[in-house]
């Protein structure tokens, strides 16, 4: 069985996520929406939520689980049975992050990191752009699947 984990804090999930996810689903038996639980950072939304935004959007999609992990995303993938990474890239520096962290990522445990290039009219989107302009005041539904642009603080 080929397991992805596509891991992320997901603050809040945009279309940016579920572009890639909507797009990997072919590749995969199964994609786990890992949600970093890291008690350093400060969220907008709550992990409550953060995980009830996933699983609303894909409910029905069979293939994909959401959970939540502290530590290394290596060592959730093992627990997990999963042999690959998921990631999106919007641009140049997305690459070079990435790159580095995949690599890290397979001499530690062998996982791959499989990436998939944002599609035309989504490499703008992205969670830090989607909380500045919520805590601004501004439209932020063309960004996000709907359990996220309907939700009320």
């Amino acid at each position: 069985m080929k397991i992805a984990v596509f891991p992320g804090s997901y603050d809040p999930i945009t279309l940016g996520h579920v572009d890639i996810i909507e797009r990997a689903l072919p590749l995969f038996d199964k994609i786990i929406l890992a949600i970093g639980v890291n008690a350093d950072k400060k969220y907008m939304f709550p992990l409550v939520d953060r995980v009830k935004f996933l699983e609303e959007t894909f409910e029905e999609e069979t293939k994909i689980e959401v959970m939540t992990y502290k530590g290394l995303t290596v060592d959730f993938c093992k627990e997990e049975n999963a042999g690959f990474i998921l990631r999106g890239l919007r641009n140049v520096i997305d690459l070079e992050f990435e790159k580095t962290i995949g690599q890290t990522n397979f001499k530690m445990a062998g996982i791959e990191t499989v990436f998939l290039i944002a599609s035309s009219g989504k490499e703008h989107i992205s969670s830090t752009v989607v909380r500045d302009v919520r805590k601004n005041g501004g439209d932020f539904a063309f960004m996000v699947p709907g359990p996220v642009s309907r939700y009320d603080l």
